[in-house]
């Protein structure tokens, strides 16, 4: 079976290799850290300490893991940290994010099982953590062979992939044989790999990491920066469209102009999920009509009265929420998912999203439940516009409706804090294995 993966993934790999070299050309995607992802990934400079393996694959896992570096530092100083990221996005934020908590950041290999091996001889981990659900077959049971143990953290398996897991269920069943130790967001999650094989001794349910990350401070420098520069101040209220896709940004653009027509002239800001849609969205911006302005650009006077701002940045959107009066969190109109609607809610912020929210399903429904967010219904994309203008208006006419919505947002994710420290306190075991088994002088000396 796992013979026949490989083939699989190979025969993917060449089928897309045209896709990959248009966009390495055209945005410099995949072209970064290529070597690494064949597995020559460069020596740890920390040679000295065993080290502990966290896998983030894009932005979204790398915040969330950012409560538990915290933690895993705090109670295992002697061992050396290292971080894998999948993304160009994800890699530059574990970049700026753990600068100084991790000794080593690069690319995950690709699933083959020379790959695979290669990152392992020259990684030479003691422990590896992977969030949410990265469960690559080769790569797993490389791990099994070497004696590695592997812990699944903030795990997560939404109802599509439960389907689809459920039509592999006997090869899904042999993966998941290769951790040690699973741990879920939620009862559901863990209700679901359960269902899918996992055994029950070794599955627990800790909580989501992302109600730690999202209470986190954001770069208050940033928020600071943005708000002098382009005059943001509570009088023009700001819509902040946060981690969109396409087509939303044409839908929002289309419902900001009907609300230009009120009485009020809120001031919109866009934040594409994806850096290679920048341009993309600034052409769009260019052909729209209204006044605009991107954060990368060369500040000018302009920026102040603009009445769209761009952020195209990657890691300054948590600095913008606290200057939001409502943020919209995207991919949810569009069939994506849905992306984190915590970090708005962790700064008091009135969040609005679509109804396309699989990728949070349990939180989205724990805030609807408690009156803290506003979820609009499935919508074509031509009834879209209008519907979210609608919302869009009431919520800026109302606002101490929007205090009272951001205000219950916040306390649901201080009241749902602490899935870190019970992550580190189930992961112990996989630690104190190795450490029985360590020579004293390997510790870190004090």
């Amino acid at each position: 079976m796992y013979l026949a993966y490989s083939l699989l993934l190979t025969l993917g790999f060449l089928l897309l290799v045209p896709r990959f070299v248009f966009h390495a050309f055209s945005h410099g995607k995949y072209v970064a850290g290529f070597r690494e992802r064949l597995g020559s990934v460069p020596p740890n400079p920390d040679n000295k300490r065993p080290v502990v393996w966290l896998h983030c694959v894009s932005v979204g896992e790398t915040q969330a893991a950012r409560p538990l570096v915290r933690h895993l530092q705090k109670q295992f100083p002697q061992y050396s940290l290292v971080v894998s990221t999948i993304t160009l996005t994800g890699q530059r934020l574990a970049r700026d994010v753990f600068k100084n908590e991790a000794d080593n950041i690069f690319y995950f290999p690709f699933d083959w099982r020379w790959s695979v091996r290669r990152t392992l001889a020259n990684v030479d981990p003691v422990v590896v953590l992977i969030m949410e659900t990265e469960l690559w077959p080769n790569f797993l049971r490389e791990c099994r062979r070497r004696g590695i143990p592997v812990g699944l953290i903030n795990g997560r398996i939404s109802r599509q992939s439960f389907r689809r897991y459920r039509l592999i269920k006997f090869f899904f069943k042999r993966v998941v044989a290769d951790l040690n130790i699973a741990v879920m967001q939620s009862e559901a999650d863990e209700q679901r790999i359960h269902a899918l094989g996992f055994p029950a001794g070794n599955l627990f349910t800790s909580g989501n990491l992302k109600f730690d990350a999202g209470a986190m401070p954001a770069a208050t420098s940033a928020t600071a920066d943005i708000r002098k520069r382009f005059s943001l101040n509570d009088s023009v209220p700001l819509i902040l469209a946060a981690s969109t896709h396409a087509p939303e940004e044409k839908i929002i653009l289309e419902s900001f102009r009907q609300l230009r027509i009120g009485v009020q002239k809120p001031r919109l800001m866009l934040a594409p999920r994806h850096p290679e849609r920048f341009q993309e969205v600034a052409s769009l911006l260019q052909g729209s009509g209204l006044t605009w302005s991107r954060r990368t650009a060369t500040p000018e006077q302009s920026d102040s009265v603009c009445e769209v701002i761009l952020l195209d940045t990657i890691g300054e959107l948590p600095a913008v929420y606290p200057l939001a009066a409502i943020v919209f969190v995207g991919g949810s109109v569009a069939k994506k998912g849905g992306h984190n609607v915590l970090e708005p809610a962790a700064a008091a912020a009135c969040v609005v999203t679509g109804a396309h929210t699989d990728n949070f399903e349990a939180i989205v429904n724990l805030l609807d439940e408690n009156n803290a967010i506003v979820q609009l219904p499935p919508l074509e994309d031509r009834e879209a516009a209008q519907r979210l203008a609608e919302v869009l208006g009431d919520l800026l006419m109302k606002p101490q409706l929007r205090k009272e919505l951001g205000e219950r947002a916040r306390q649901l994710v201080v009241d749902n804090q602490g899935a870190a420290n019970k992550t580190i306190d189930l992961l112990s075991p996989l630690f104190s294995e190795h450490i029985a088994a360590t020579p004293p002088s390997n510790a870190r000396t004090s």
